[in-house]
């Protein structure tokens, strides 16, 4: 295989597998069914495009990871994983497009691979939710995959510190006084959701940290 930037990720092989035992299970039973690989490589070679600082191969891996955390309160695991390694497999920081963008890709691919066109059109509906996270009550699996989204908001102050520094990194051609302003927009239209985390883990866990966070780059921004 040619080297490639998401080949060299550490994680990348460890990834790959997860992929296609995942793929593996949502396909159809048919023995006609594609090689999950090709679509696996696919996928972490977008995760890993150079305009990408925040929205990396990283930043799927944590989003699997917590959504293996919290595989107890989805209706459907498997299709909460998949809307992971779609919900921005099509990302350009000066778009405003991504999520219906990843969300054409899922369908686009998943359909060609083999799945069902009831889990195809879920998991397209999670990655549209990550617009907002803000799924309706009772959507177990919106919950746990807005939530793994969330989950970063939650860490200690030099682990948030980094993440915050990512994003402005990605935003790098935004000139300083209009990152601070949309920043800050984004920011307040977080907290002022009734909550961040929507399964109980979530709340429990990391709600409080996640809202101290917010609120410390805000008023860092704002000063």
């Amino acid at each position: 295989m040619p080297h490639t930037r998401a080949a060299a990720h550490p994680r990348y092989d460890a990834l790959l597998a997860e992929w296609n035992e995942l793929l593996r299970r949502c396909q159809s039973t048919d023995s006609d069914a594609p090689d999950p690989e090709p679509y696996g490589r696919e996928l972490l070679e977008r995760w890993a495009e150079p305009q990408r600082r925040y929205h990396t191969v990283d930043h799927l891996a944590e989003v699997l990871a917590r959504t293996t955390e919290l595989t107890a309160y989805a209706d459907d695991p498997d299709t909460v994983a998949l809307g992971a390694w779609f919900h921005d497999a099509v990302y350009r920081p000066d778009r405003s497009e991504n999520e219906e963008r990843s969300a054409d890709l899922a369908r686009r691919a998943l359909t060609e691979a083999g799945v069902d066109a009831d889990r195809t059109d879920e998991v397209i509906r999670l990655v549209r939710l990550t617009i907002t996270h803000d799924p309706a009550p009772g959507d177990a699996n919106g919950d746990v995959l807005c939530d793994a989204d969330l989950a970063v908001l939650a860490g200690d102050p030099a682990s948030y510190a980094a993440y915050a520094a990512a994003v402005r990194d990605e935003y790098s051609f935004v000139p300083d006084a209009d990152f601070r302003s949309g920043r800050a927009a984004v920011l307040r239209q977080l907290l002022a959701l009734p909550q961040l985390f929507r399964t109980p883990y979530g709340q429990e866990h990391w709600e409080r940290t996640a809202r101290r966070n917010l609120a410390t780059e805000l008023e860092l921004l704002d000063a």
